[in-house]
């Protein structure tokens, strides 16, 4: 294809979920209450960690890192799905689907890549439980969230970059509810292959290699869990460990199973899920499975209650 045939879209359109005006309606009820609810649980989360001494500690280091990354996470694309939903032409300009996109990148291999890190403070706490407070240092972990947000950012960059670069050749329609790698790179009217191989080496970075990271961390913890001679200490080791277990399963099974074959003829369909599950469920439901699990949480929220009712008399 001649180069001077090439050209760059201003605006894509977005076809959503439903062209259906009650069905649209619907949809702005339930995600802007989803959306509430993940402000308000990960900002809690945040405000329990700063004002209570008692959980400045690793893990509740990087749980508020985490908090930190699903409010901004949802917040890159859920308030523009809901605009959208009340809108009858859903467009986006070029750049802030670039800038939309360069978030949700960014900040998803960094959640990626903090789960990973938590695994690892869990590994310590139960496998090592003397050497925890040298291993899992301030500078430690300090360390460790660095590096998930720098990798995560440079991630984004490349990949975003690349991306954007595709002319569409007069396409402009998005079969999707946000802009979003896959969805982009099958509007493309040149050779994908080279962003097929960026889309799965970034996987294999972000996905593939945090959860193998995970898979190991777990693996030696179960087996230290089942030294414990003790049905009451195996009961505690575990519980320090159910809730992260549970974010990390639900968290990277869908995301391997789509970004690793970005060949496959996945449907449009089936990239709306994802999205929608990695946008609004998983961070409304992460400080719910933190909160309802963790009896710390519990105890945190307690006093920072009772403080306030006594500074009140």
């Amino acid at each position: 294809m001649r180069r001077d045939n090439l050209t760059w879209e201003s605006e894509f359109v977005l076809l959503g979920l439903s062209s259906d005006r009650r069905t649209q309606v619907g949809f702005f009820v339930l995600f802007g209450a989803a959306y509430l609810l993940t402000l308000l649980g990960n900002g809690l989360i945040i405000l329990l960690i700063g004002l209570d001494a008692r959980l400045h500690l690793p893990m509740y280091f990087f749980l508020c890192n985490l908090s930190v990354v699903d409010i901004c996470y949802t917040s890159s694309g859920v308030p523009q799905m809901l605009v959208h939903f009340l809108l009858e032409k859903k467009t986006i300009s070029f750049i802030r689907c670039g800038a939309q996109l360069f978030f949700s990148l960014a900040l998803g291999g960094t959640e990626f890549l903090l789960l990973a890190a938590m695994a690892y403070d869990r590994y310590v706490a139960v496998c090592d439980p003397l050497r925890y407070v040298a291993v899992m240092s301030p500078r430690c972990c300090v360390g460790l969230a660095t590096v998930s947000w720098l990798i995560g950012l440079v991630n984004s960059v490349v990949e975003t970059v690349v991306t954007m670069r595709l002319p569409t050749c007069g396409h402009h329609v998005l079969n999707h509810v946000a802009c979003e790698t896959l969805a982009l790179v099958r509007l493309a009217c040149v050779d994908i292959t080279l962003n097929q191989v960026f889309i799965v080496a970034s996987s294999v970075v972000v996905l593939l290699l945090p959860c193998c990271l995970v898979s190991l961390s777990y693996a030696y913890i179960v087996a230290a869990i089942l030294r414990i001679h003790s049905t009451g200490g195996r009961r505690k080791a575990f519980g320090t460990c159910a809730s992260h277990l549970t974010v990390v399963s639900m968290s990277y099974g869908m995301a391997l199973v789509t970004y690793m074959q970005p060949h496959s003829t996945a449907s449009a369909q089936q990239d709306k899920v994802v999205v929608l599950f990695y946008a609004v469920v998983t961070p409304m439901l992460n400080p719910l499975i933190y909160s309802l699990r963790n009896q710390e949480m519990k105890a945190a929220l307690s006093r920072v209650l009772m403080r306030s009712s006594e500074s009140k008399l």
